[in-house]
């Protein structure tokens, strides 16, 4: 379980930052940048905030609805063109910096997860798998899954047949099946090799 040891180690306004959406074919990619009020934090989130992938949707969605009562929140996004564009790592990485100045005040350090690091205006601490080792990310990787799967459920509205309300754009196999029959939205990562091979010539 995710605990606050890197924060204290780090001291002073530490920022937790991660991603969620590198993988799937369509739709942004989508970052969170969480400050914690550590001493105004709930019993709950302290014994309940993980990873997000390891957490059911239902408590996802709870734990985001009570984060922002302690916590400074930001969110940043790079879409479709911009993944397309300069690639998906760079994309995540200035989804994080967007994140970053979301804020809207400063940090002095960032706890990142993965072994990226994105530019910001202040020390950045890589730690691979952060979100089941510090609160902060853990607190950052489920505010952004929950973000931008409703991101993806609207758009499902609009692009039917996908199933995007059940998968977030990933490549299952219904997804797959629907972009033989159906071809790619103006969502879809055209740079991402199951998309392209539908892609007009």
């Amino acid at each position: 379980m995710p605990d606050l040891a890197l924060e204290s180690e780090l001291g002073g306004v530490v920022v937790g930052i991660d991603e969620v959406g590198r993988g799937p074919l369509a739709g942004p990619v989508v970052a969170a940048a969480v400050i914690l009020d550590v001493a105004r934090l709930p019993a709950a989130l302290l014994r309940r905030l993980d990873d997000s992938k390891k957490l059911s949707k239902r408590l996802r969605e709870d734990l985001a609805a009570l984060l922002p009562e302690t916590a400074v929140i930001g969110f940043g996004e790079a879409d479709v063109a911009e993944i397309d564009r300069i690639n998906i790592l760079q994309a995540t990485l200035l989804a994080m910096r967007r994140a970053y100045d979301a804020l809207g005040r400063a940090a002095d350090h960032a706890l990142v997860d993965g072994n990226r690091p994105p530019r910001l205006p202040c020390p950045v601490r890589c730690v691979v798998g952060g979100d089941g080792k510090s609160l902060s990310i853990a607190a950052a990787s489920v505010v952004a899954k929950v973000r931008r799967d409703r991101l993806m459920a609207d758009l499902a509205l609009a692009h039917p047949g996908f199933g995007w309300e059940r998968n977030a754009g990933y490549g299952t196999a219904e997804h797959l099946d629907a972009l033989r029959r159906l071809g790619p939205t103006p969502h879809h990562r055209r740079s991402f090799a199951p998309v392209a091979q539908y892609m007009p010539l």
